[in-house]
């Protein structure tokens, strides 16, 4: 992937891994579009990166999905990048009495979302990258975050099919698989001890000048490598108290 002169989408540009992506690719001299439900919070963004370019859509309507594929095909028709990196996460357990609403909206938004998005944005001639935001849990899952745990152990293996399926087109899959970092996923301060997201766009940077499919950072990287004993006993380490 060219780090520079690109046209991007970013889902959930507007906080956490996706602002640090949005600030970068800025930086690095890219277009950047970015998408998200509040209105406001988009706003501070163009505030900051006066060349951004802000959509209002609810990735978890159809239509909202649909009218954004539709905006980006009219008004511009040159995106190349596609970064499917909204997500939602919540703590919960199976036992709480609002699970099964939870449950839906994580399904929702961290799997039917991108992968409708996908199946949309890849109409686009010009499109030549995707990027799916998955996450070290998709290797050993958190219990607390049992569903987020669940949703992007699929988006990998979706991933995995995706970088297959879309040789024939010349489309480049790429997976950014973070962990843990200082952001408000899950609710504010549960991840405050956490590395910093810039330490983890410089890293996932540096790799993507290397050709790097799969972007890794601390203890996802270790995950990627681990053997299945090795997986087993990381779960075994988090969930034994």
């Amino acid at each position: 992937m060219n780090l520079s002169n690109n046209k991007i989408l970013i889902t959930g540009g507007a906080s956490g891994i996706g602002l640090g992506l949005t600030e970068r690719f800025i930086q690095e001299n890219n277009t950047v579009i970015i998408c998200g439900r509040r209105e406001s919070v988009l706003n501070d963004v163009k505030a900051k990166f006066p060349s951004v370019i802000t959509k209002v859509c609810d990735l978890s309507k159809e239509e909202d999905r649909t009218a954004l594929y539709e905006w980006i095909a009219a008004n511009h028709p040159d995106l190349n990048v596609l970064i499917n990196n909204a997500g939602i996460q919540n703590w919960m357990s199976i036992t709480d009495t609002d699970f099964y609403a939870n449950m839906k909206n994580e399904l929702t938004t961290n799997i039917e979302a991108p992968l409708h998005l996908t199946s949309l944005f890849i109409q686009l001639q010009s499109l030549k990258t995707v990027m799916n935001v998955t996450s070290g849990l998709a290797f050993s899952p958190f219990a607390k975050v049992p569903v987020y745990s669940a949703t992007k152990a699929f988006f990998r293996s979706f991933t995995l099919s995706l970088r297959h399926l879309l040789k024939e087109k010349n489309i480049e899959v790429i997976e950014i698989i973070p962990p843990a970092l200082n952001t408000d996923l899950g609710g504010i301060g549960l991840h405050d001890a956490h590395p910093s997201v810039s330490s983890f766009i410089e890293s996932i940077f540096e790799q993507l000048k290397e050709g790097r499919q799969e972007l890794t950072f601390g203890t996802s990287e270790t995950r990627l490598n681990a053997s299945v004993p090795e997986l087993k006993a990381s779960f075994n380490a988090l969930h034994d108290n």
